[in-house]
């Protein structure tokens, strides 16, 4: 169709269509980071039962609708439950006040957010902060692995959209598929843990979450091009990337974002690979139920759409054979 127009109007019809792409790209990009406030925030209430309500009800007053409030006996089961990721952080409520147990491994943004929160609770006394679950030592404040995981989205929507276009036979294009999965697992934890020391946890754990992320973002991206052609590319990389990535939070918490994206996000290969690897790196494989099992789903669909798109392709291109000599003079 555009072949048939002048290059004035191409170049006018393209240029057009990039800008409308990019109006819609910077508010689903932007729109999340500017409206981050806890949302229905899991946090733990913990001591003896008066003081316990008398918190949980000047919490909930003070953020309605903010907080999801578990109420716990005493500090030893705070910090249990902020190791099995069960909840952000705990206000215990001790002889000398109320003091804040933390999880930043889980959302650094989290963490300071609910320290200011805790001085709201306690003015003109400071409150002491225990870091349960701190981030990495080399990572403080989280964003390096909020940096370093982008790449691991960006990686497996190209290997998926490469072995797509370029690969055509189903199986080289399955071996593909398990090789960068098993490749991107290994280099990932030789790049964020041994190089970078942005985890902390068993080298294993957190290759098996990489490379089952890795196989997911791929496997989506080529298992829809199997199928659907270079249109199938363009839907996997909306819901690797350019849907998944800003819905993620991987630099915040789901709780944080505008809802109900904050919990879309989590059913996204990036938001899913996110949450999994924070599990296997800080939390010894604590919380990794769900995404395990988003991840796992999107592999298994993305392998099988490689096998059902390409037979399909297959069946679509009978060849044809050629008229024999004798056909042709008759």
């Amino acid at each position: 169709m555009l072949r048939s127009r002048s290059p004035w109007t191409v170049a006018a019809l393209l240029v057009g269509a990039v800008v409308m792409v990019q109006a819609l790209l910077v508010p689903l990009f932007a729109a999340p980071a500017t409206h981050l406030a806890p949302r229905d925030l899991p946090v733990a209430v913990a001591g003896p039962p008066p003081v316990v309500a008398e918190l949980t009800a000047r919490l909930t007053a003070a953020r309605p609708g903010g907080f999801a409030v578990t109420t716990l006996p005493d500090a030893a089961a705070a910090d249990r439950a902020l190791r099995d990721r069960e909840v952000y952080a705990a206000f215990v409520a001790g002889p000398d006040g109320v003091a804040l147990h933390t999880a930043p491994a889980a959302g650094p943004a989290v963490a300071v957010l609910l320290t200011e929160a805790a001085g709201q609770l306690s003015p003109g006394r400071p409150v002491p902060v225990t870091q349960v679950v701190p981030t990495d030592p080399d990572d403080p404040r989280g964003a390096g692995f909020a940096a370093g995981f982008l790449p691991l989205a960006l990686t497996g929507m190209l290997a998926g959209a490469l072995l797509t276009l370029l690969v055509a036979g189903r199986r080289a294009r399955l071996a593909g598929l398990i090789g960068y999965a098993v490749l991107a697992g290994a280099a990932g934890v030789a790049v964020l843990h041994g190089w970078l020391g942005l985890l902390d946890g068993n080298l294993w754990r957190e290759a098996g979450a990489i490379g089952l992320f890795s196989l997911a973002a791929a496997g989506t991206v080529a298992g829809l091009g199997a199928l659907l052609g270079r249109a199938g590319i363009g839907l996997g990389a909306l819901l690797v990337f350019l849907l998944g990535n800003p819905l993620s939070a991987v630099s915040a918490a789901p709780e944080l974002l505008p809802q109900p994206w904050g919990v879309v996000g989590q059913f996204l290969p990036v938001g899913a690979g996110g949450t999994l690897l924070r599990s296997a790196a800080f939390f010894d494989g604590a919380g990794a139920g769900r995404p395990l099992a988003v991840l796992a789903a999107y592999a298994l669909v993305g392998l099988g759409l490689v096998l059902v798109g390409r037979r399909f392709a297959t069946d679509a291109r009978v060849p044809v054979a050629p008229p024999t000599r004798a056909e042709v003079t008759v």
